[in-house]
């Protein structure tokens, strides 16, 4: 790591004891997955026939998402209809620890949900379902006094702009307001062509088209050009700071102070910019809330936007992951380079995450599965590693596009297999299967002891998988998952074993001092 007087992973680390309040339009983000075989007999169009559905949380529910993932405290102010969609909006940011006092039930319009239609990867349609309208003045008065009383517990503040009517500009001046009494820095990822309603905010973070639109068509091509466009947005709109992201090209921040540019690596593979701009302005808010200043913090969020650019569909950026990054960097691209290497889809050497939750392991296969990727599962004790489980694993990972590998712990390994056993602890064995490129994602499961389930199948429930896979010579039926597979609309796939392979041969051999 370079030597330098600011430490970068201190930062990141520090993220965990802040809090960032996040006001903007929240929204629910469906998923509808299904398969087409045939064109309808009305009209010359798919008809869909539909296999799963998935929900998450859309617009600023994303930059939440990633505050959460960076272990922020995520705060939300922001309007919901009195209706089944607002409740499950609640439930879902109440889900992820979100602190959900902003929140305001309003009658005058519905809950905003968008609703994608795909099969397999092509999506065929999207709908809105929304009513685009200013708030009137006494949402503003009564949303105001929901940030009177958070807004002095937050170290920042983000104002994320859908243009869906929430932030007029009498509520963005009154948030800009309390928040500069109490100390409290506000970036926006700002929406159309009038800035003028953010003047006072300390950070608008637009992209390269945002910043030509709010300058009303001025060239932003290279460096000199986005420089001079921040400047007539500080100047004109009467804001501090501009963090301009160009992608590729890194980030231009622009203050009274001049202008640094932040490069990007030239030689990430970009497989998709989804949710980039959530990510950035997400982990510039948590960097600064941590004590970064504003070229640190941008530092960082380049660095975290470079990373999920580098991943298939919108993936929030974890601490965990940031911090990798910083700790084997010389510089900030020839990080990047190897960040973007060990996730490409062709170079699987990277270690998979090990879930603390099965909540956490949730969210990871809802996201994989938004992105129209099949999800497969297996499970086992894994005390010792053999050719058998490496071949085994390897198969079923070419049957799916993410594979999580479920391990009995180790109460559950002594019940199974004997007091003796395991001989490698949990976190020993998932250590060791993190580190197998066919595998995506580990997590912990088992009785703690006798009587208690032993099986996989209440976990099958939490995760969902569309595969379930058993080596041996099982039939379906006498797999006890399979109940918990099939109820979920899950396949279960018996697949060969390599014979002359066991864990139990291996610590007879060890223990004889033959050779294996």
């Amino acid at each position: 790591m370079a030597e330098s007087d600011f430490d970068d992973v201190a930062v990141v680390q520090k993220m965990a004891e802040t809090a960032v309040l996040v006001v903007g339009d929240i929204m629910l983000d469906r998923f509808v997955y299904g398969h087409v075989e045939r064109i309808s007999p009305e009209s010359p169009i798919p008809v869909l026939s539909i296999d799963r559905e998935n929900v998450m949380l859309g617009g600023a529910g994303n930059t939440l998402s990633n505050l959460i993932n960076l272990k922020c405290k995520g705060k939300i102010i922001s309007i919901v209809g009195n209706d089944e969609v607002g409740r499950k909006i609640r439930e879902k940011a109440q889900h992820h620890g979100i602190d959900t006092l902003g929140l305001l039930d309003v009658s005058d319009r519905p809950s905003i949900v968008k609703t994608r239609f795909l099969a397999g990867h092509q999506q065929l349609l999207r709908t809105d379902f929304e009513r685009v309208l200013d708030i009137d003045a006494e949402m503003v008065r009564e949303l105001l006094r929901k940030a009177e009383k958070i807004v002095p517990t937050v170290q920042a503040v983000v104002l994320s702009d859908y243009g869906k009517g929430l932030l007029t500009k009498d509520l963005v001046q009154g948030i800009i307001k309390l928040a500069a009494e109490n100390g409290v820095p506000v970036l926006v990822d700002p929406k159309g062509s009038d800035y003028k309603k953010y003047a006072g905010a300390d950070v608008v973070t637009p992209n390269r088209k945002e910043l030509a639109l709010a300058t009303g068509g001025m060239a932003v091509n290279d460096d000199d050009e986005v420089s001079e466009a921040a400047q007539h947005v500080r100047e004109n709109c009467g804001i501090n700071s501009v963090v301009a992201t160009r992608s590729r090209d890194g980030m231009s921040v622009v203050s009274e102070d001049g202008t640094i540019h932040i490069r990007s690596a030239t030689d990430i593979e970009v497989f998709d910019v989804s949710g980039a701009g959530d990510t950035v302005i997400a982990t510039l808010a948590a960097a600064m809330a941590g004590g970064a200043d504003l070229v640190q913090a941008a530092a960082l969020a380049n660095l975290a936007g470079s990373i999920v650019v580098s991943k298939i569909g919108t993936a929030p950026i974890r601490a965990e992951e940031l911090i990798e990054a910083l700790e084997n960097m010389d510089t900030y691209g020839q990080t990047l380079a190897s960040i973007a290497a060990r996730q490409s889809s062709q170079d699987r050497t990277r270690e998979a995450p090990v879930a603390r939750t099965w909540e956490e392991a949730k969210e990871d296969v809802e996201r994989w599965k938004a992105r129209g990727l099949s999800v497969g599962f297996t499970n086992g004790c894994f005390d010792i590693i053999h050719p058998g489980h490496v071949r085994y694993l390897n198969e079923a990972r070419h049957r799916c596009d993410r594979l999580v590998v479920g391990v009995n712990i180790d109460s559950s390994v002594r019940l199974l297999k004997g007091e003796d056993r395991p001989v490698h602890d949990e976190q020993s064995r998932a250590a060791v299967l993190s580190a197998l490129g066919s595998v995506d994602l580990v997590v912990l499961f088992g009785a703690e002891k006798a009587g208690d389930d032993n099986t996989a199948s209440k976990l099958v429930s939490v995760l969902q998988p569309d595969l379930y896979f058993k080596g041996g010579d099982y039939t379906i039926d006498r797999i006890p998952e399979t109940p918990a597979v099939q109820a979920c609309g899950g396949k279960v796939e018996i697949l060969n074993i390599s014979e002359g392979h066991s864990t139990t041969s291996s610590i007879k051999k060890i223990k004889t001092g033959k050779a294996a």
